[in-house]
């Protein structure tokens, strides 16, 4: 299982939300290329970027800085947040990113996604962010009435191979991982499933890796001291992708 340390971009600011309320947003680390860099020197190998600007306003808003992280940080990186057609993913892709990952368009232009997918294969991913099971788009201010292992198998058959799921009522509260959730995901679908949200310490990590998922996406655990990022990537038994 691989690791993945959040950067999460409001104003080219580190933040963190709570339960993804913008007005929550806090900032927890004062530059994001240092922080890249502490990542990269704890051993991880990939770093989870997300355009919180970009999610609202529905178009990429932080693209240069995240094409900069891309180019200097020496991390895989992945992205979300604002992608809404394929000139926005094609110039993450061939900006230097590893993979996208599509949200709220994976819900409302499928076929946008079976196109990339088709074009870019495992470079794109799918974003899957719920409360009670239920898929919230447009920075999860919107309810789409989806379920998420619906959406997911939709998405499955589009020829998409990992998805993110994101609890929304777990997210940046360090409440514990939604074990449950994550593995009907896992079960009941062939996809590479990445965890986010409410990882509170190594017993998350551990969970996670016991679920077999593909990797686990530590944010605020990492920045309050909760989660040791060397630990983490020890105990999920990390190997590159």
């Amino acid at each position: 299982m691989i690791i993945l340390p959040a950067i999460d971009l409001i104003g080219g600011v580190c933040v963190r939300l709570k339960k993804g309320v913008y007005e929550t947003a806090e900032k927890v680390a004062e530059d994001p290329s240092s922080a890249a860099a502490s990542f990269r020197a704890a051993g991880a190998a990939w770093l989870h970027t997300v355009d919180l600007d970009g999610a609202k306003a529905g178009r990429p808003v932080n693209r240069d800085l995240i094409l900069r992280l891309a180019a200097e940080s020496g991390l895989k990186i992945e992205v979300g947040g604002g992608i809404r057609t394929e000139a926005d993913a094609a110039a993450y892709l061939e900006g230097g990113v590893s993979r996208v990952i599509l949200g709220s368009a994976a819900v409302r232009d499928p076929a946008l996604v079976k196109s990339l997918a088709a074009a870019y294969g495992e470079r794109i991913a799918v974003g899957i962010d719920a409360r009670g099971g239920r898929v919230a788009t447009e920075g999860w201010l919107t309810e789409s009435g989806a379920d998420y292992i619906d959406l997911a198998k939709r998405m499955e058959e589009a020829g998409v191979r990992t998805v993110i799921f994101t609890d929304i009522a777990r997210d940046g509260m360090q409440s514990g991982v939604n074990t449950e959730q994550l593995g009907r995901l896992a079960e009941e679908t062939g996809l590479n499933v990445i965890a986010s949200g409410g990882v509170a310490g190594i017993e998350d990590i551990r969970a996670c890796a016991a679920l077999g998922l593909y990797g686990c996406i530590c944010g605020r655990a990492i920045y309050s001291g909760a989660l040791d990022l060397e630990e983490a990537i020890r105990e999920a038994g990390e190997q590159e992708d």
